[in-house]
C-alpha cells in the first residue's frame, strides 16, 4: 500500500500570480517554437481527431511545464479535449521501490490536479511501445506531445512509439525539463563548463520566461479517465523494496515548491559561502523534485533570482549549478551515447587510466564492502551512509567518495560500475545525467583538465582525507553518520 504522507503544503501563491500576470493561458502567450521538434510529421491535423495527448515521462508536473503547455495550445487551438497519460514500466534500470514510491505520490497529485482542471489522467501499465500506441487510435488522439531526456533508454522509447504509431498522427517533442533547450543550447558535445557557459547565458535572455498557467480545460472530454488504483499499481512493481523509501522528502509539486521557498528563505543566503560544507544546512535540496520533474529548474531560477541583489554570490553560484552544470550533464548524455562507460572519456583521460590500470592499489574492495560502508576509511563510510539512509549524499562529498572508489577497486571500469550502481540504488535523484557526469567527472576527468600525475589516479584530480579536514570538520560529519545508521 501507498504510505501515507502529510496534506499538500499549498503550492507558492507568488508563481501562480506571476503565471496570470505573464497571459490569461497559453493561448495567448508567445510561446517560443525553438522548445519544439517533430518527432515524425503526420498531416497538420485530422479530420476526426477526438483530442490532443501529452505523453509524460521525464516531467511530472502540470504547472511549469513547457511540453504541458503546448499540449494544451494544441488543444486550445483545435477546440479540442485535452488528454495526459503516464506510462508505468513494472522496472527501470534497477530503480527500487525508494524511486517508484516517489514517483507514484507525485503523480497522484498530478492525476488529482489533472481531473481539476477537467483534463483526463490516464495511468498506462506496460511499455509505451505496446500501450501507447493502441491508446492512441482508441482515443482518437490527433496530435501526440512528449517531454524530453537525453538517456538512451527513454530515447528508445520515443523511437518506439514513434515506429507504431499510425501515420496520420503528428508526435513532438518539447524539451521541458531544461532552461534553454538542449539542442538549441549547442549542436555537440561541449568541452566543459567553459565552453557552454557562455552559450547558455547569452540565450538565457530569450528562454528564461515566466510560464502562462495550464488552466481548466473549456473542451470537456467524451469520457473521463478510468480510475486509477493507485495501491494496487504500487503492490503490482517488481521492484527491490528493501531499500526503503526516505522519510526527510515528501514526494510531489506541492512539496517541493514548499522545499524551494524553505531554501530561498533559511539557505539561500549561505549558499554561495557554506554550500561545500557538508555539516551546514546551505544547500538547496532539490535535487529529487527537479529529477522526477515534479518542480521545473526553471520556476527555481525565476524566484531564487528575486533575491540577487540582497545574496548575490549565493544566486550566482545557484545558477552555475542548476542551470550550467545541469544542462551540461543533459548535453554530454545526449551527445556521447558512452555517457556511462570509460569509452565517453576523453582521450587523454582514458589513456592515463589505461597507463596506471595495473598500478598496485593501497586498498581493495569488493562491491558488498562499499555497499555496506565498512571500508577502512570513516568518512568514506559515513558518506556512503547517509546516501543509503537519507537517498541522498552531500555533493562535495559525492566527488571524494567516487574518486576513492577508483582508488580501492581493480580497474577505472570496475570503479565506474560500481559508482554508477551504488549511486543510482541509493539516490533518490539516481539514473540523473547529473549522476553519470558525477561519476564521469570523477573517475574519468569528464569536463575537467589533466592534474599532476600519481599512482593509480594517474592525471585525474586527486582527493584525499586530509584534503577534506582542511575544508570542513570531518569528525563532526563522521559522528552524525555513524555506523548504528546502517540498521535505518
Amino acid at each position: 500500500m501507498l504510505p501515507a504522507h502529510p496534506p499538500r503544503p499549498l503550492p507558492s501563491a507568488s508563481s501562480d500570480t506571476a503565471r496570470r500576470a505573464a497571459a490569461p493561458s497559453v493561448r495567448e502567450f508567445r510561446y517560443n517554437k525553438k522548445r519544439v521538434r517533430l518527432v515524425s510529421r503526420g498531416p497538420e491535423l485530422r479530420e476526426e481527431a477526438k483530442c490532443i495527448l501529452y505523453w509524460m515521462s521525464r516531467d511530472q508536473r502540470v504547472q511549469d511545464n513547457w511540453a504541458f503547455l503546448y499540449a494544451q495550445r494544441l488543444a486550445l487551438k483545435q477546440e479540442l479535449p485535452l488528454r495526459v497519460c503516464f506510462c508505468l514500466v513494472p522496472k527501470f534500470l534497477g530503480a527500487t521501490i525508494r524511486h517508484y514510491g516517489f514517483m507514484l505520490r507525485g503523480l497522484q497529485e498530478v492525476s488529482k490536479e489533472c481531473t481539476e482542471l477537467n483534463i483526463p489522467f490516464h495511468l498506462l501499465l506496460g511499455y509505451a511501445k505496446d500501450v501507447l500506441p493502441p491508446f492512441v487510435v482508441q482515443q482518437g488522439v490527433g496530435g501526440l506531445v512528449t517531454d524530453f531526456c537525453p538517456l538512451r533508454v527513454p530515447r528508445q522509447w520515443v523511437e518506439d512509439v514513434r515506429e507504431r504509431l499510425p501515420e496520420d498522427v503528428p508526435f513532438v517533442q518539447v524539451d521541458a525539463h531544461n532552461i534553454v533547450p538542449c539542442w538549441v543550447t549547442s549542436p555537440k558535445q561541449e568541452y566543459s563548463a567553459r565552453t557552454i557557459r557562455g552559450k547558455i547565458h547569452s540565450q538565457l535572455p530569450e528562454f528564461l520566461t515566466e510560464f502562462p498557467p495550464v488552466i481548466r480545460h473549456p473542451h470537456p472530454p467524451s469520457c473521463p479517465a478510468e480510475p486509477i488504483a493507485w495501491d494496487a499499481c504500487y503492490s503490482s512493481l517488481q521492484v527491490d523494496r528493501s531499500v526503503a523509501e526516505v522519510e526527510w522528502a515528501t514526494p510531489g509539486t506541492s512539496a517541493g515548491l514548499a522545499v524551494l521557498q524553505s531554501f530561498i528563505a533559511e539557505r539561500l543566503k549561505s549558499f554561495g559561502s557554506q554550500r561545500n560544507d557538508p555539516n551546514k544546512a546551505a544547500l538547496s535540496n532539490l535535487s529529487p523534485w527537479f529529477h522526477f520533474g515534479q518542480v521545473s529548474t526553471q520556476r527555481a531560477i525565476l524566484e531564487v533570482q528575486k533575491h540577487r541583489r540582497a545574496h548575490k554570490e549565493s544566486v550566482d553560484a545557484f545558477v552555475e549549478e542548476a542551470v550550467v552544470r545541469r544542462e551540461l550533464a543533459d548535453n554530454f548524455c545526449y551527445y556521447n551515447e558512452n555517457y556511462d562507460s570509460l569509452q565517453g572519456a576523453y582521450d587523454w583521460a582514458q589513456t592515463t587510466l589505461k597507463l596506471h590500470a595495473k598500478d598496485k592499489r593501497p586498498f581493495l574492495y569488493e562491491l558488498q564492502q562499499l555497499e555496506q560502508a565498512t571500508t577502512h576509511d570513516p568518512l568514506w563510510n559515513a558518506a556512503q551512509l547517509q546516501m543509503v539512509r537519507e537517498g541522498k549524499m552531500h555533493g562535495f562529498l559525492r566527488m571524494y567518495w567516487a574518486k576513492k572508489i577508483l582508488e580501492w577497486t581493480r580497474s577505472p571500469e570496475e570503479a565506474l560500475r560500481f559508482a554508477i550502481y551504488l549511486n543510482d540504488r541509493y539516490e533518490l535523484d539516481g539514473r540523473d545525467p547529473n549522476g553519470y557526469v558525477g561519476c564521469l567527472w570523477s573517475i574519468c576527468g569528464i569536463h575537467d583538465q589533466g592534474w599532476k600525475e600519481r599512482d593509480v589516479f594517474g592525471k585525474i584530480r586527486y582527493m584525499n582525507y586530509a584534503g577534506c579536514k582542511r575544508k570542513f570538520d570531518v569528525e563532526q560529519f563522521e559522528r552524525r553518520y555513524a555506523r548504528r545508521e546502517l540498521a535505518h
